[in-house]
């Protein structure tokens, strides 16, 4: 009986093994929307986001349906319909964040896919951003400045966020005995963001709010200081120029948005257990999206061409606000695989102590299913959205009042141009923000 035992274990194994592959390949494409977004038909690309959002989209997930066709609406200039889809999506966020804790507590039973998806923190503090320029686009200075300030808001908050939830757990794992490892994603802080200061400091300039304007700046500087990490680049050096304008002149602002924000990727470790056991350990991990663009510049129809600086690296705050969550999912995760673990090797345990055949056998192939549901089940959150940029650039020229046409041009590398960005007879006014924006996202 041992020796047929034995046989239905490692037959149970292969097909549980198997399972997890076949569960990961269950998921929708976003190649045609894709497809679209290289072609720089943004338009298009929401249509068909819209038509394909079943299959790409699950009942949990309308947060990412929210950012995802807001974003894509604001490069398409559906700036009223993306303001709309983009307040819904934070509106869910919200909800997101209140909702009852019985998906909480499932979380700690199966994994974090089980839960409705509630929004990394750079989604949400980005939604604050697009949302200010789609106001600006559609001529709402106010509503811009008003969503500016709930991003300062949200920032603010986050630098406590988690600090409560991780020490909960962290204790909790000392009453249960579980050894935590060190997690070697210990985030630095960040509590500010340079592109929302940006934003703020030209908008209160704009409504002639110079001491707000320059509050603004100063804590752009302030953000480069407190995260070196980062904000690696250097500061824009037209950030100099932006709060002294030259009497008689005006200034040209561009803001140009490049690449696509990282997605994430599972890191799976197993601890090996005596008889063919192992704990599971599936853990998310950001990773970046490879990006052509390598420089930006600003061409006027004179020929005078100014390159844009970098001002804030989205994906690198993208990875370290994450980095404070993934604290709380590393050590979630390793609690619950734990558990599962034990009840694996209990049931086994009691196979082996017990003499009565039909209780071995069941016991055993009990043993086995824990170790597979644990496998099977025991896999990474790696819901995130998908199109908000990975850069900001920036420039600020002084020129004499008039209409000016130029173009907005991306470069690879090798000096070959990516896209070009046509903006024409564009009528540039003294004492008034003119702000140009363009987006490639290759």
């Amino acid at each position: 009986m041992y020796y047929y035992f034995v046989g239905y274990r490692k037959k149970y194994l292969l097909i549980y093994l198997i399972l997890p592959l076949l569960w990961s390949c269950a998921s929708g494409s976003f190649a045609v929307v894709d497809v679209e977004l290289e072609r720089n038909n943004y338009a298009e690309s929401v249509k068909l986001l819209e038509k394909k959002k079943k299959k790409l989209y699950k009942n949990g997930d309308k947060i990412l349906y929210y950012l995802d066709k807001g974003m894509l609406q604001h490069y398409a200039r559906q700036y009223s319909e993306s303001s709309k889809t983009l307040r819904e999506g934070e509106r869910a966020i919200e909800e997101a964040f209140t909702k009852s804790i019985t998906q909480e507590i499932s979380t700690y039973l199966i994994n974090d896919n089980v839960r409705d998806y509630g929004g990394e923190d750079y989604e949400d503090i980005y939604i604050n951003v697009f949302n200010a320029l789609n106001y600006y686009h559609r001529g709402d200075r106010e509503g811009a400045l008003v969503e500016i300030r709930r991003m300062n808001n949200k920032l603010r908050y986050l630098s406590v966020k988690y600090d409560t939830a991780i020490t909960g757990l962290q204790r909790k794992a000392l009453e249960n005995d579980t050894q935590i490892p060190p997690n070697p994603n210990t985030p630095k802080q960040f509590s500010d963001s340079a592109l929302a200061r940006y934003l703020g400091m030209l908008f209160h300039r704009d409504a002639g709010q110079y001491d707000d304007a320059r509050i603004d700046r100063d804590w752009l500087l302030a953000a480069y200081a407190n995260s070196p990490s980062i904000y690696a680049n250097q500061i824009p050096e037209s950030l100099s120029g932006e709060m002294e304008i030259p009497e008689g002149m005006a200034r040209l602002n561009v803001i140009a948005f490049g690449g696509l924000s990282p997605i994430k990727q599972e890191n799976v470790m197993r601890i090996p257990l005596p008889d063919f056991r192992w704990i599971k350990i599936a853990l998310p991990e950001m990773v970046s999206r490879r990006s052509e663009i390598y420089r930006i510049e600003l061409v006027l129809d004179d020929g005078q061409r100014f390159r844009l600086e970098l001002l804030e690296d989205m994906d690198a705050v993208a990875k370290e606000t994450f980095k404070a969550r993934q604290q709380l999912i590393y050590i979630k995760t390793i609690l619950r695989a734990t558990v599962k673990a034990a009840g694996s090797s209990v049931m086994d345990f009691a196979a082996k102590e017990t003499d009565n055949e039909v209780a071995n056998l069941v016991l055993g192939l009990s043993s086995i299913m824990a170790q597979a549901y644990a496998e099977v089940s025991e896999q990474a959150d790696l819901r995130v959205s998908r199109y908000f940029p990975a850069r900001a650039y920036v420039a600020g020229i002084n020129l004499p009042p008039g209409r000016y046409s130029f173009d907005i041009k991306y470069y690879n590398r090798s000096g070959g141009e990516i896209a070009s960005i046509r903006h024409e007879n564009m009528n540039i006014k003294e004492n008034q923000l003119n702000l140009a924006q363009a987006v490639c996202l290759k």
